[in-house]
């Protein structure tokens, strides 16, 4: 229930008090509104008159995105949103203003609402504006013709040339973008396919290539035992004390030789990348 505390005052119209006494007044009505039993009509008026107080602070952050191009109702309306989560999340205990509190709330929904309606490329104004009349123009035009409109029919509606029209429709893939992980095949039935496979991966196979090149030559100004050497270590893959017997050599002098030309041809390989 309730506490029957002092009664909140009754105001007619809380957007037109001065933000200086709507701070005043929010620490009252928040004091009160920490009694009151959720969905009553006192707590709803005390919630509600809480909203409205503090409008102040909406448009003060709203103001910031004033030339940002999308409607300022708009983002008004998200900050407001904003506004009621600090309202609903405010603690007067927590002996800090309020406005301190909300004004992160408020930009924070903001900011959330430009990256969900933003472009997710540059594109110039007069484009973006262009997406908006093609989109209405396609949909008047498909509905009165029965079938997808031509480019040229689209022109002479808009006033464009067929040119401009054409660009519009590329510019305006840039509204939205997907990720590669986002699945391409609606079937339940069927294994979701993604993006991802069916773009490119970086070879492997292409370094070493590269690396194929760049020994060729420095193998071929090696001497004739050196390059049988590594002929019969790596292309015939002998044993070091295969290799010993194939040449009358020992073992240990085959090690000793192969160690040599390795670090050789990797200095020069490092030398030249």
């Amino acid at each position: 229930m309730a506490d029957a505390g002092t009664e909140l005052p009754q105001i007619a119209d809380p957007q037109k008090i001065a933000p200086k006494d709507a701070r005043e007044l929010s620490k009252l009505f928040f004091d009160r509104l920490s009694t009151l039993e959720e969905g009553t009509r006192e707590h709803q008026y005390a919630r509600n008159t809480l909203i409205e107080m503090n409008m102040s602070l909406v448009r003060f952050a709203a103001g910031r995105y004033r030339s940002s191009g999308q409607d300022m109702e708009d983002i008004v309306q998200v900050g407001t949103i904003g506004l009621i989560k600090a309202i609903d999340r405010f603690e007067i205990s927590r002996e800090v203003q309020f406005a301190s509190f909300a004004v992160p709330y408020i930009v924070g929904e903001i900011k959330r609402f430009f990256r969900d309606t933003s472009w997710a490329v540059h594109v110039p104004r007069r484009l973006q504006e262009a997406r908006t009349e093609l989109a209405k123009a396609t949909e008047e035009l498909g509905t009165r013709l029965g079938r997808a409109p031509k480019v040229s029919e689209l022109a002479t509606l808009m006033n464009l040339t067929e040119e401009e029209v054409i660009e519009a429709r590329i510019a305006s893939n840039g509204y939205t973008s997907a990720s590669l992980d986002a699945a391409i095949s609606g079937d339940p039935d069927e294994h979701d396919a993604t993006l991802t496979e069916f773009i490119g991966e970086e070879d492997s196979a292409l370094e070493l290539v590269e690396n194929f090149h760049a020994l060729a030559p420095l193998i071929a100004d090696l001497g004739d035992r050196d390059r049988l050497i590594l002929h019969l270590r790596f292309v015939e893959e002998l044993t070091q004390a295969e290799i010993g017997r194939r040449l009358d050599i020992s073992q240990m002098h085959i090690s000793r030789l192969l160690s040599r030309l390795l670090a050789r041809l990797r200095e020069s390989m490092l030398a030249t990348g």
